[in-house]
């Protein structure tokens, strides 16, 4: 095999993932991960709610529903292997009103495609015997949902690639990448890595990345802050595991749910609002240079447009724990305003194109000599081994 030494750019949990199958596949050959904070899986891969996503809501046929269902039964077989804390505790997907019961029976079938198993149509008494406080008029168990703790995966990725002569260098933040007759020259830090192969699992900075590669995407990330409450102590009974919302069409995003941690506690949440640095978790955090990228893009203007609505109760609900906790009544109506405790925040790295839409699927641009994954949002650190997987069979024209 011509290619031997891959440079990845990105440690976070795809790129971890896509390092060791690369190692597993071609044991002989040079993979170092390059990852610009003092530790590995520091933003997407752990700023998130610790959810095992079974692949319910994504169409049939993509690269999310295929990876999503390969990925969790991956990504439980990784922990039950390395002793990481898991739990598969199943999810209720709630309907509230008529409409949304017709759009819950169209998740059903599009799970049904997607390979789930053991999903279940359930009417009010069955699934309060499941989630007693909830509210609504029918629900989906999906069973093979569950919590991880996501940091935990990440270090032992990290571990792992190690102990198989792979290198993980931290604090090397990619400044240039050369072109040469070998393959490519990678700057980062105050050292240069030489590569075969070039993968860009850069996850908030891809398109960056990608630019500096040589590459000219034309979808553009806008980091989108996913704002969470926990529940007092006191009031965690109200909820027992995952309780999640029928999606509405005519939005982008998911809407709040609930979701018990791995380690204890129920976090609700997120709301999706602008966030003002590709890397800020809170509202105060501005980046002049990631702000200005996103306001001169036009597909930022485009989506505000075909959104505006949305747009607003997001960034009203971001101020507001009262509308936070009334959108949270949906699903449960005992949740009051005085139950929520500030909790963490996440910010989703997610492709838009020009023309202001969402890029639905996991997006991936392969070269001869280079790999690019351009949108890998959630459900991403669920599906990362099989991700992992994707790539290195690409790579190395093999398929997963």
């Amino acid at each position: 095999m011509a290619v031997q030494r891959f440079v990845i750019i990105g440690g976070g949990i795809v790129g971890l993932a896509t390092a060791l199958e690369l190692l597993e596949r071609q044991p002989g050959s040079s993979v170092t991960v390059l990852e610009k904070e003092a530790r590995t899986g520091n933003h997407q891969s752990t700023h998130n709610s610790g959810v095992l996503h079974a692949g319910l809501y994504y169409k049939p046929g993509s690269r999310k529903a295929r990876l999503a269902v390969e990925g969790i039964r991956k990504m439980v077989r990784f922990c039950k292997e390395n002793g990481i804390a898991h739990e598969i505790c199943g999810k209720l997907v709630v309907a509230t009103d008529a409409e949304e019961v017709g759009r819950l029976q169209t998740l059903l079938e599009r799970g049904q495609q997607n390979g789930l198993r053991g999903l279940e149509w359930l009417e009010r008494d069955a699934m309060r015997e499941i989630e007693p406080h909830v509210a609504g008029i029918a629900a989906v168990r999906v069973p093979e949902e569950g919590i991880v703790d996501y940091r935990a995966v990440c270090d032992a990725m990290t571990r792992i690639i190690s102990e198989r002569s792979g290198r993980v260098e931290i604090s090397a933040k990619v400044t240039r990448i050369t072109p040469d007759a070998a393959g490519w020259k990678i700057a980062a830090g105050e050292r240069e890595y030489p590569a075969d192969f070039l993968i860009n699992c850069a996850g908030l900075h891809c398109d960056r990345v990608g630019e500096l590669a040589g590459e000219h995407p034309v979808d553009r990330i806008l980091p989108f802050r996913g704002e969470y409450y926990q529940l007092r102590p006191d009031r965690s009974h109200l909820v027992r595991n995952l309780i999640y919302p029928v999606p509405d069409p005519k939005f982008p995003f998911l809407g709040v749910h609930f979701t018990r941690l791995i380690h204890g506690g129920i976090e609700a949440g997120p709301n999706a609002v602008l966030a003002l640095a590709r890397e800020g978790y809170t509202k105060t955090k501005i980046s002049l240079p990631d702000l200005a990228d996103a306001l001169s893009f036009p597909g930022l203007w485009q989506f505000m447009a075909k959104y505006p609505r949305m747009c607003w109760d997001e960034l009203l609900r971001s101020f507001s724990r009262r509308l936070f906790a009334q959108s949270l009544r949906k699903l449960v109506p005992e949740v009051q305003e005085s139950d929520l405790m500030p909790g963490g925040a996440g910010v989703r790295a997610q492709a838009i194109s020009p023309g202001g839409e969402l890029v639905q699927d996991f997006s991936i641009l392969h070269r001869p000599n280079a790999l690019h994954l351009l949108n890998a949002p959630s459900p991403a650190a669920t599906a990362s081994l099989a991700i992992g997987a994707e790539v290195a069979g690409m790579i190395l024209g093999k398929t997963t």
